[in-house]
């Protein structure tokens, strides 16, 4: 059984050998007028290698769906105050990297097979950045084999001088797999090093949806969700590789016009869900309009010890003050983290105050009810000195399934209470 890189080897490269008018007479790929004219793009030429390059801008005026491009363009300093927060708290990393600003880079690559792995090619290499008041966009389209290296030397042109990379699950698939294609060229990646905001795992703090039962954070229902853009006619990424593949056989490249467009409309939201993220980070707590949301954004300042921010956020989160509705779940995470929160900062009124409206949730998960018991019985112990209390909650968490260390614990502690109260019990007895 032949490799892929054979089959591209093979199929892709050697047909370049006749030129381009032997080549569309064959049949296998058509001339280079008919693919920049199908694609709307214009060749580029490195070393000899010729690989495609489309160029798009979409100015302040652009819609997509309800919200403009000046709704999501960074402020006037090139970049938002608190942006690198989305990268996982490391303030210093992403706001200046080898003295150079922190210019966002949003990637996403269009790929040969939906698994990676080395026998995997990038064969549409999207870039999108923020330029003067608007959004530009530059596609690297592979199609020849042999133009790959060249492919590979522009790209570390485009990502020359940025700061940070932006993708949605990159960090898990799209950067590693255009770095193995760098390595096989024995290259230098132009990421290694660079800060890395993988948007996937802060949308799903803030923004994360039900689908068919299951939690989802699909760009798809993002972009619908906060940009209220339905595609219409969009390729499934699922039939992308055999798009490709059938450009490869046939040589006709009208099919990957929507792949292409599909790139495009992915980089669009990417950036433009970046953006809403970076915007409620800069613009604080109360910028939330749903309690799931607040509560992502909760987790982020709790993340970048960020903690009255971090507060603000779980407190709006589980209704405690604002009129945000929460569903169950989101209300007794935000009822948790607060209550955690509060007693680390040693808010222990407050912390308890939380742990008891968490108990009273209709639907609160029994773990979550086990660590509230156990939280009261310390404080109504040690702290408030009502030790009956104490107790009362210290049995209540042996009504969850527990580990063996932590039931001999709590019993432990009632031992421990009943001592206590029959001590003072005795006392009162004496006076």
């Amino acid at each position: 059984m032949t490799s892929l890189s054979d089959r591209l080897r093979g199929v892709i490269g050697g047909s370049l050998k006749g030129g381009p008018h032997q080549n569309q007479d064959r049949g296998l790929i058509p001339s280079a007028i008919d693919v920049a004219e199908v694609l709307d793009g214009d060749w580029r030429e490195l070393r000899g290698q010729r690989f495609l390059v489309v160029d798009r801008k979409y100015g302040p005026g652009h819609r997509h769906g309800r919200l403009a491009m000046a709704d999501s363009l960074p402020p006037s300093g090139g970049l938002w105050r608190n942006v690198s927060l989305l990268s996982g708290g490391c303030l210093e990393r992403a706001e200046r990297v080898e003295g150079c600003p922190a210019t966002l880079l949003f990637i996403d690559l269009e790929t040969t097979g939906l698994t990676g792995g080395a026998g995997t090619y990038a064969f549409l290499v999207g870039c999108a950045w923020f330029d003067t008041g608007c959004l530009r966009t530059r596609q690297f389209f592979l199609s020849s084999f042999a133009a790959e290296r060249g492919m590979l030397e522009a790209l570390t042109e485009a990502a020359d001088g940025i700061g940070t990379v932006v993708t949605y699950n990159g960090k898990s698939f799209d950067v590693p797999l255009i770095d193995t294609r760098f390595a096989f060229h024995r290259m230098d990646t132009p990421f290694a090093g660079m800060a890395h905001i993988d948007m996937l795992h802060s949308a799903r703090r803030l923004w994360r949806h039900e689908d068919d039962g299951q939690a989802s954070c699909r760009l798809s229902l993002l972009e619908r969700a906060l940009c209220g853009h339905v595609r219409d006619g969009d390729v499934a990424g699922m039939e992308i590789p055999s798009r490709y593949f059938q450009y490869v056989r046939s040589g006709d490249a009208r099919p990957l016009a929507a792949v292409l467009e599909h790139n495009r409309l992915d980089l669009l939201s990417l950036a433009m869900v970046t953006a809403r993220a970076a915007q409620l980070l800069e613009e604080g707590p109360h910028a939330a309009t749903t309690a799931r949301e607040a509560y992502g954004l909760g987790r982020l300042y709790e993340r970048a010890s960020m903690l009255t921010d971090a507060r603000a956020c779980f407190a709006r989160a589980a209704g405690l003050d604002s009129d945000l509705r929460a569903d169950p779940i989101t209300q007794a995470e935000a009822l948790r983290a607060f209550a955690v929160l509060s007693r680390r900062e040693r808010r222990y009124e407050e912390a308890a105050r939380a742990w008891r409206q968490l108990l009273d949730l209709r639907r609160c998960p029994p773990g979550f009810v086990r660590e509230a018991t156990e939280a009261l019985a310390i404080h109504h112990e040690h702290r408030v000195r009502d030790l009956r209390a104490a107790r009362s909650f210290a049995l209540r968490s042996l009504e969850f399934p527990v580990t063996t260390s932590r039931r001999d614990a709590v019993h432990h502690r009632l031992a421990r209470l009943d001592r206590k109260i029959g001590a003072a019990m005795q006392t009162a007895a004496l006076f």
